[in-house]
């Protein structure tokens, strides 16, 4: 009850719904070309909460920058990433927001909303003092500030086969967000993949990889091998990490599709391709859940 939705709104970018949501799930706060610019200045200005020596050296993962960081790098940086105001319409005034910051749920009451794309070195003086000078949030109340976290993950196209272990030791194995996988999901499948590796190992079973053409197969070729062990940052798992679709995996519309369309079917025959080969690897025998005779 702290936003001001005089000036702020309900609306998910093009009224998409997300599960079960009625194409509202976010917050709008709304910023005219001045306010973004001042908005911009003082994220420069603003004091930072300075790195320890041993941070130094430490670099930003290119997906989960700092906004001021992100502003450092363009004054139109951050309008063309998390504050872009493509697809929502203010509904209080007929003039586009030349800027849009938004706030996404993050309790079950609907009583706290997170601040989409704010993480930050920003002092927590600083931020009060700066995120109220968006509109809409002049009087807003903030349970936890933002900040930043350093995440270890091996280079694990260099050190880990393609079964996750270390090539060194291959008596070792690793799993989940120390792999170099980015996000919850990608952390668990890395999880599950080293558990069904082991599990098959100990009962004396070679389990193949999944293939390449699945999203397990992909996350792990990519983290196993694929990538360049150069420059390896973590990945989360996109279409652009697929093989290509052979002409007979490609959709048949009967019609000429548009350009959306076509993005569509092509994610739509990727789906399909996976689940299908999926099922295939699913059913091998080396799949089983093995399991020790119970003693007696």
């Amino acid at each position: 009850d702290s936003i001001d939705f005089d000036k702020a709104w309900f609306q998910s970018r093009y009224d998409k719904s997300s599960g079960d949501g009625d194409g509202k799930d976010y917050i709008n706060c709304p910023l005219n070309e001045s306010q973004y610019n001042n908005f911009i200045n003082a994220l420069l200005d603003g004091d930072k909460v300075p790195f320890k020596d041993w941070e130094r050296d430490t670099p930003y993962f290119e997906g989960c920058l700092p906004i001021e960081v992100m502003a450092e790098r363009g004054p139109e940086t951050l309008r063309f990433g998390p504050l872009k105001p493509v697809g929502l319409t203010n509904p209080h005034i007929s003039e586009k927001p030349y800027a849009v910051v938004q706030l996404r749920q993050d309790n079950a009451l609907g009583s706290l909303y997170n601040m989409v794309g704010f993480q930050t070195k920003l002092t927590h003086g600083e931020q009060t003092r700066i995120f109220r000078t968006i509109p809409g949030l002049e009087n807003a109340r903030f349970a936890r500030l933002g900040g930043i976290h350093r995440n270890t993950f091996l280079n694990s196209p260099r050190l880990l086969d393609r079964t996750l272990r270390l090539k060194a030791a291959p008596h070792l194995r690793f799993a989940g967000q120390i792999t170099g996988v980015e996000g919850y999901v990608e952390s668990a499948a890395m999880g599950l993949l080293a558990g069904r590796f082991a599990s098959a190992g100990k009962f004396g079973h070679a389990l193949p990889v999944p293939p390449a053409t699945t999203a397990l197969g992909a996350l792990l070729a990519h983290v196993t091998g694929d990538a360049n062990a150069d420059c390896f940052q973590p990945m989360n798992i996109n279409f652009g990490l697929f093989p290509p679709l052979a002409p007979e995996d490609r959709p048949r519309t009967g019609k000429r599709l548009k350009r959306g369309e076509r993005k569509l079917a092509r994610k739509a025959g990727y789906c399909t391709r996976a689940l299908d080969e999926l099922g295939d690897w699913l059913q091998l025998p080396q799949n089983a859940i093995w399991q020790s005779e119970p003693t007696r």
